[in-house]
């Protein structure tokens, strides 16, 4: 094969696999499309007359419920850029089930799990404390509620052998809010709390908690990866 016409099979390979949000997701009540967005306080004014170029839950934004991919994603890169008003709640479930949280976290001093760019805690009934394995951002880099907020997540799924039984954990190589590393190569044993799936998977869709706030996102796009040869 030519080198001309290998370089358009992986040009068009690369294109073919990096979704942008309006052909992404399922239908899901609570979430539309809008041509203008505008934060006023807690809340989202939305305008759904012309072209849309927004996507929000702000007419239902505490019943909007999960938004989720149409196909299933493993190893994969996650571009998104959107905004939350204030004391807004949100956060991107990888598989449906390890939540990068997405949250109002501006000029906060001392950020946890539970800030913005933060690997959300894991959660059992049965333990003392219940929640745990949460990691908080390396920095906060969360810019001020009602401007937008750029986050670009690497994501390698669970290696499993053919009987099901983990051989890797999940890992986040990355995660940059708004250009500043916040998180570098750590593992999720398990899932989140609230999480939209159970058990092991290679490959599941992704999840957008849509009932803690309203938030609306400009741009998601996914990028089915390999990221099989990434030393641990």
């Amino acid at each position: 094969m030519k080198y001309g016409s290998l370089l358009l099979i992986l040009i068009l390979t690369s294109f073919a696999s990096a979704l942008e949000w309006g052909e992404t997701f399922k239908p899901l009540k609570g979430w539309t499309t809008s041509t203008v967005v505008d934060v006023d306080g807690k809340n989202i004014k939305i305008q759904s007359t012309g072209k849309s170029s927004f996507f929000t839950n702000a007419s239902s934004p505490k019943k909007a419920g999960y938004l989720q991919t149409i196909k299933k994603f493993g190893d994969c890169t996650i571009e998104t850029e959107f905004l939350v008003p204030k004391d807004s709640n949100s956060g991107i479930y990888l598989m449906g089930r390890y939540e990068i949280q997405i949250l109002d976290s501006h000029g906060k001093e001392n950020v946890g799990y539970g800030d913005m760019g933060g690997l959300y805690r894991r959660w059992d009934n049965n333990r003392n404390p219940k929640g745990f394995d949460g990691v908080p951002p390396l920095i906060n880099a969360a810019n001020p509620a009602g401007e937008w907020q750029k986050l670009i997540i690497k994501f390698r799924a669970p290696r499993l052998a053919k009987d099901g039984k983990v051989l890797e954990y999940p890992r986040f190589i990355s995660v940059y809010l708004n250009d500043q590393l916040v998180q570098k190569n750590i593992t999720a044993k398990g899932p989140t709390r609230a999480a939209q799936r159970a058990g092991w998977a290679s490959r599941d869709p992704i999840f957008i908690q849509g009932d803690h706030g309203p938030i609306a996102f400009r741009k998601f796009k996914i990028t089915s990866e390999d990221f099989s040869k990434i030393e641990k």
